[in-house]
């Protein structure tokens, strides 16, 4: 008999038919013998609508109210779920994240896991029941409900399974797998019949939205075999787990892509010691989070200076580097908001040389002018001009023969 955690994700649970379909599969994986513990989000739409409703009366609501409020979408599932599955004849019950104690810190709307006590949850799998929690949610040491942020129930069910040591963490949405790319800008894209956590992680962070990062961050950290299925349709989905080395890895596993890159450069800035922080600190002191950075040193003692941000952060990163080179002395500032990046990533790059070539040169057949190029070990990132992101994808994509099945 093997434990399994499941989770279910807000479409997968979006009506009570579907919410019935979802216990029919866990009386199935119960049946054949498997304990189980059942993580789910808030029915589909359930969040937006309580935040749509908080704005309606606060423009800034206080954080710990938040919480109280968002928290109730989970609290509703889990009632319904475990209501159905007592229905169809199999003992189940549900627990918020505050009954279970998944203890977190106190940082509202963001929360991070810290502990969990899984002595309720271990009796009752003793006694035969399916245990349904409340994803997305904990509580402080004081007592206070907190909430882990946007696809905290994936973290809460790798959370709960690294606690219980589960066999396996299985991940039901509404895609059946990790695809080389988006089937959307590739048709030909295949799905992976398995993936590491370190190419899994580059992905999430690079672009690709099936699983948010940190609940991968937790799997690997705590080696929980994680694997993404499908809640409407049957297969073996994607497993993501340790690196085998017993296995000769692919090449390359995937290509990622994210379109809400902006860029700033800041032209002329003295060149001397300290430079970058001079740079940068302003506006990492606004929370502005920056990817790609390439600094280019001139003839003259001064030096360019290019970096990458959300471009939902364009328009302040902007202002703040006006301002810094008022300061600096530079000579001028520019911005674009209209690029993307692109990913190469595998594990196979470690042992193959001339990935970097294949991918400049098929690029470049295409006329596709690069600005930017940032590497590590298991993967390759580019800067393109947005309106280039979906033939640079579906170029990389056939240059690496992503569309066969490694032999």
């Amino acid at each position: 008999m093997s434990l399994i955690v499941q989770k279910y994700g807000g479409t997968s649970v979006g009506s009570a038919d579907r919410i019935r379909e979802v216990a029919k599969k866990i009386i199935d994986y119960r049946n054949q013998g498997h304990d189980l513990v059942v993580v789910v989000s808030a029915m589909s739409g359930e969040t937006n609508r309580l935040i749509d409703l908080a704005k309606q009366l606060t423009d800034n609501p206080r954080g710990r109210e938040l919480d109280v409020l968002l928290s109730t979408g989970e609290q509703v599932t889990i009632a319904l779920l475990s209501m159905t599955i007592a229905q169809m004849g199999m003992s189940a019950v549900s627990y918020t994240g505050s009954q279970v104690r998944i203890l977190t810190d106190n940082a509202h709307n963001k929360a991070r896991i810290m502990e969990i006590d899984d002595n309720k949850i271990r009796h009752d799998l003793s006694q035969g029941k399916v245990v349904v929690v409340a994803g997305f949610q904990g509580c402080d040491e004081n007592g206070n409900i907190t909430t882990l942020g946007r696809g905290g129930s994936d973290t809460t069910a790798v959370a709960l399974a690294a606690a219980l040591k589960a066999d396996e963490c299985q991940i039901y949405t509404d895609v059946d797998g990790v695809y080389t790319t988006d089937p959307r800008v590739v048709p030909e894209a295949r799905r992976l019949d398995s993936i590491t956590f370190e190419e899994m992680l580059e992905m999430a962070s690079l672009g690709a939205k099936v699983l948010q990062i940190r609940s991968v961050e937790f799997a690997s950290k705590y080696n929980v075999p994680l694997r993404v299925l499908s809640s409407f349709t049957e297969g073996g989905g994607t497993l993501i787990a340790a690196e085998d080395p017993s296995m000769e890895q692919a090449l390359i596993s995937g290509i990622a892509f994210n379109r809400d890159e902006a860029k700033l450069t800041i032209l002329g800035v003295p060149d001397h010691p300290g430079i970058a922080s001079q740079i940068l600190g302003p506006i990492a002191a606004e929370n502005i989070e920056v990817d790609m950075i390439i600094q280019n040193t001139g003839h003259d003692s001064t030096t360019d200076f290019t970096f990458t941000v959300h471009r939902n952060d364009y328009q302040a990163a902007l202002a703040i580097l006006k301002r810094t080179a008022e300061e600096l002395g530079a000579r001028e500032v520019n911005g674009d908001e209209k690029i993307a990046k692109i990913s190469v990533v595998g594990v196979g790059m470690r042992s193959h040389a001339g990935i970097a070539s294949t991918m400049f040169g098929s690029l470049a057949k295409e006329n596709i002018n690069i600005s930017m190029i940032s590497t590590s070990e298991i993967k390759i990132s580019v800067v393109i001009d947005e309106k280039y992101l979906e033939l640079g994808v579906r170029t990389l994509h056939k240059a690496f023969n992503l569309e066969q099945t490694p032999s």
